[in-house]
């Protein structure tokens, strides 16, 4: 983890910084080289950006770098995370690479990198990465092996054919869905769903924009009850989503206008997985809902949890048919269902709360009301890295009755409530997350933010 007021982040996760401050183009072009380095030799790289004004200037640096290492380049343009996957595995490709920094602010950006597949990088492919970055053994070619860019207009369509052989968009025209694009990719493929298909969508913040989104576009409670949830019964909508730049996550609030948690878009979705079969494995994570294990026990499946990091679910996924997986994701409201696996894809996660709101004949509000209560509080604050094991100690010797688990950061478990605290790969902070059965475990949370607001700097 990188000091408080760090602007770069280098972690297992990718390349992600301020741009100008923290992430350089010496970074772009170096982490560039190094994934040319890690990819088979001469394979394809399919490329794609987000919108905002750095993506450009990023783009032309992993171009040149995979060029000078014999790869041919596929660039999609601007496009979310989900199609580059989506196209990475119809092409064939050896890797791809999403430029974009999803749910940070529009001075942020990032690399995020694919194998073939469209698989995120395992844990050990991640290390292998980073060993060649640091140690910057880089491969280039010679002149005549130098490799060839190509433009391809095609994959959003071809997406959109994957969306249309899972989801019944005849069956969805009769919802009528607001959603807030926060000047992020998702429009892109929105607008083209609701012409190609006849879905009534009421778009607001569609507009690209690359130096300063309408507001933080972070999928959490807190922002779709700023910037989602007070127009949604205005526009008579069933429903109401919002996405991150790079249209992975997805928050949500219903008709009746009340935001729900994010926590909640992989409890939804593992419920209609899981009734619908065959798959009976939940992959997550330590920081999301107990909710979601009470729910899978109900219909006859079993919650694995892991690391926090899309790491650790790809190296899970290794482990299992994907016939085996209902579903697999974190509280974010980034879910990954196996009709399209290795993918993160928000979009599909609405349809999939749009299919399940139409299969069952209820609306959203009822579908969460269904659910027994859990109260999840969550916060950050930067601490030194150097601090982080003592600080965990003291929360053990805080709490010695508690069942403690540091397979990442700690966790510790009483019987209906827990805490979990642990270093954030995306930002220079300490995440604490604390959730209870029933109320808000709001004493608990408050002790555990007192004492690591003491360590910070």
């Amino acid at each position: 983890m990188a000091r408080p007021g760090s602007t770069l982040r280098i972690s297992p996760a990718g390349v992600r910084g301020i741009v100008g401050q923290g992430l350089t183009a010496t970074h772009v072009l170096d982490f560039a080289a190094a994934f040319a380095t890690f990819v088979e030799p001469r394979g394809v790289v399919v490329l794609g950006r987000d919108p905002r004004v750095s993506s450009l200037m990023i783009r032309e640096g992993v171009t040149g770098a995979l060029l000078a290492a014999g790869h041919d380049v596929v660039d999609l343009g601007i496009v979310p995370t989900p199609v580059i996957q989506h196209a990475i595995r119809r092409m064939d490709a050896a890797g791809g690479v999403s430029i974009g920094a999803s749910h940070n602010p529009a001075e942020w950006n990032a690399l995020k990198f694919f194998t073939r597949g469209g698989r995120y990088l395992s844990s050990a492919q991640s290390e292998e990465l980073l060993d060649i970055y640091h140690l910057r053994k880089f491969r280039f070619a010679g002149h005549e092996r130098l490799g060839r860019r190509s433009e391809d207009d095609t994959a959003v369509e071809a997406y959109l054919d994957g969306l249309a052989a899972a989801f019944p968009f005849d069956r969805l025209r009769r919802f009528r869905v607001l959603v807030d694009c926060t000047n992020g990719t998702s429009g892109l493929i929105l607008r083209r769903m609701a012409e190609r298909f006849g879905l009534d969508l009421i778009l607001i913040n569609e507009a690209l924009e690359g130096r300063a989104f309408v507001h933080e576009p972070s999928t959490t409670k807190k922002m779709a009850e700023l910037q989602l949830a007070p127009l949604v019964r205005t526009v008579g909508a069933d429903a109401g989503f919002l996405f991150d730049i790079d249209s992975d996550r997805v928050a949500f609030a219903t008709e009746e206008g009340e935001a729900a948690s994010e926590e909640m878009v992989i409890v939804v979705i593992a419920d209609e997985m899981l009734e619908r079969g065959p798959g009976r494995l939940v992959l997550t994570n330590l920081s999301t809902t107990a909710l979601l294990d009470e729910v899978a026990s109900g219909r006859g499946g079993k919650v694995e949890r892991l690391p926090v990091g899309r790491q650790a679910v790809t190296d899970a996924l290794a482990g299992y048919p994907m016939e085996q997986v209902a579903v697999a994701g974190e509280g974010t409201g980034a879910v990954m269902m196996p009709q399209f696996p290795y993918v993160y894809d928000g979009i599909a996660a609405m349809l999939r709360m749009l299919e399940r709101m139409e299969r069952r004949g209820e609306k959203l509000s009822e579908l969460i009301a269904g659910y027994p209560a859990y109260s999840i509080l969550k916060g950050k604050i930067p601490v030194r890295t150097r601090f982080i094991p003592e600080l965990f100690d003291e929360l053990e010797r805080r709490w010695p009755e508690a069942r403690a688990n540091r397979r990442d950061g700690l966790r510790l478990d009483w019987d209906g409530r827990w805490v979990h605290v642990r270093a954030s790969q995306t930002e220079p902070v300490i995440r604490v997350i604390c959730e209870q059965r029933g109320g808000a475990p709001r004493r608990l949370f408050d002790e555990v933010m007192d004492l690591v607001r003491s360590y910070s700097a």
